[in-house]
């Protein structure tokens, strides 16, 4: 593979032999050369599970306190009163059969669908479609519930959903290049924190084989799992 100029410059700045300190590996981040746009820092954990395994499939969401930096524009399946809720709250689009029509007709100008548990009947169908995007709504995440308005809330504050690939991999992002170290770095430990907590009591040996912080263009950076998950559980 033919490397930019750039990210040869950035690999310089890395000892890929290396597990660093959080603080290391974000100051590391920071000086590498930056791509033309405002690029996102990355989270990515290999885990000791095996997703085959019902109990194994982590699934879940957590609000990052100084949000991703990303625009994000929720949808929201609703009726009436909750309706209501759902636009006071700030989504950018609510309602639902005109909504579902504009989706089966391949329309998908959204980041972010809720919706309360009386419609999931209805909007089932759109499975096929909002599954393979990661947009259907799961109560497992938080997107399922009569509580929309808190729901379209921490989804344009900064909620993200996770999900364990088939290979024990989870990528979750953590904010823009542009934060500062301690933004970054609160962000990361909230993330880190949950990931912990979400632990399958099946699960023996290493839950968590490695962690690795990126940008969208750069070279990852290794981090010291012992040290990160000290951190993150004070």
């Amino acid at each position: 593979m033919i490397r930019s100029k750039r990210y040869k410059q950035a690999s310089q700045l890395v000892n890929r032999l290396e597990n660093y300190d959080l603080d290391q590996a974000l100051e590391i981040l920071k000086k590498m050369p930056t791509a033309k746009f405002n690029e996102t820092v990355e989270l990515h954990f290999n885990l000791g599970v095996d997703p085959r395994k019902a109990d194994q499939q982590i699934r879940n969401s957590v609000v990052l306190p100084n949000g991703t930096g990303k625009v994000v524009r929720v949808l929201a399946f609703a009726e009436g009163d909750k309706a209501e809720e759902a636009k006071n709250a700030g989504a950018d689009y609510v309602g639902v059969e005109e909504l579902m029509e504009k989706i089966s007709g391949g329309w998908f100008d959204f980041d972010v669908v809720v919706a309360t548990p009386n419609l999931m009947g209805k909007i089932g169908r759109l499975g096929r479609v909002l599954g393979p995007r990661n947009l259907m709504p799961n109560p497992k995440v938080g997107t399922v519930t009569m509580d929309v308005g808190k729901a379209v809330s921490e989804a344009k504050s900064g909620k993200v959903a996770y999900r364990v690939d088939k290979f024990g991999n989870l990528h979750i992002p953590t904010g823009k290049i542009d934060f500062d170290i301690a933004k970054l770095k609160e962000n990361i430990l909230v993330i880190v924190s949950a990931i912990l907590k979400d632990r399958p009591a099946t699960v023996k040996g290493n839950y968590i084989k490695s962690i690795t912080l990126t940008t969208t263009m750069n070279p990852s950076v290794k981090l010291n799992i012992n040290s990160v998950t000290l951190e993150a559980k004070k």
